[in-house]
């Protein structure tokens, strides 16, 4: 590979952002496309497709073979609330190859006891985020209903380009979030990133069917068509 190719790629990585390596199959030809740049490229949407799926493989384009060789940060999931549906979702998260984040200040639910092998953080999230910064590969989950726990992180994330948003609450309860985003500076269109009531519809009711519908939810976002990046 060519050095400046690969000085490109490695910074790329370090930034936790993806990138494919397009290799013609017939000249051995390489060059390197960015996320950020997709949109734009005569590939795009055979490199769109094989980056969603998160692997590795051959294509063919107007008669020609291609190798994408897809690098994509590892995806993960930040939550505040170390509650009885973050201890359902995190071991699920884990078969699905997902990192899990705990953010909680209250000590005597964020314990490791209760939230083995993942990272836990018993702090505010305004010092948590700092050691788990939101990015593109990034979903958030807001279950404390404790605004003072759940609104800095749901700022923080409409700030960024988290590829999902989903906060728990009833419709009155989002209402009432929706009012205190508003009187934060957030317009109609921000809010609507946030999948409130969060997880697909599939009947849930216990903490296990919560945890299932809200993975569920996540990993459609990531795998489905992406917008652009910020």
């Amino acid at each position: 590979m060519d050095i400046q190719l690969l000085s490109t790629l490695n910074a790329e990585r370090a930034a936790r952002r993806a990138t494919v390596l397009v290799t013609d199959l017939a000249t051995g030809e390489q060059r390197l496309v960015k996320e950020a740049d997709l949109a734009g490229d005569e590939m795009a949407e055979a490199l769109d497709k094989q980056l969603r799926s998160g692997k590795s493989g051959t294509v063919e384009v107007d008669g020609k073979a291609y190798f994408l060789t897809v690098q994509a940060p590892p995806p993960r999931i930040v939550v505040t609330g170390a509650v009885h549906i973050s201890q359902a979702l995190a071991p699920m998260a884990k078969l699905l190859d997902l990192d899990v984040a705990i953010i909680d200040p209250r000590t005597a639910f964020a314990t490791q006891e209760r939230f083995p092998e993942v990272t836990l953080l018993a702090e505010w999230p305004e010092e948590a985020l700092q050691k788990v910064p939101f990015d593109g590969y990034t979903a958030f989950v807001a279950l404390t209903h404790d605004p003072k726990i759940d609104d800095p992180a749901l700022i923080a994330a409409l700030r960024s380009n988290c590829f999902y948003i989903g906060a728990l609450g009833s419709r009155k309860t989002h209402g009432k979030r929706l009012e205190r985003l508003a009187a934060a500076g957030f317009g109609e269109a921000d809010v609507k990133r946030i999948h409130a009531p969060i997880g697909l519809d599939i009947g849930a009711v216990s903490p296990a069917e919560i945890a299932l519908a809200i993975l569920a939810e996540i990993v459609q976002a990531l795998r489905g068509p992406r917008r652009k990046p910020v």
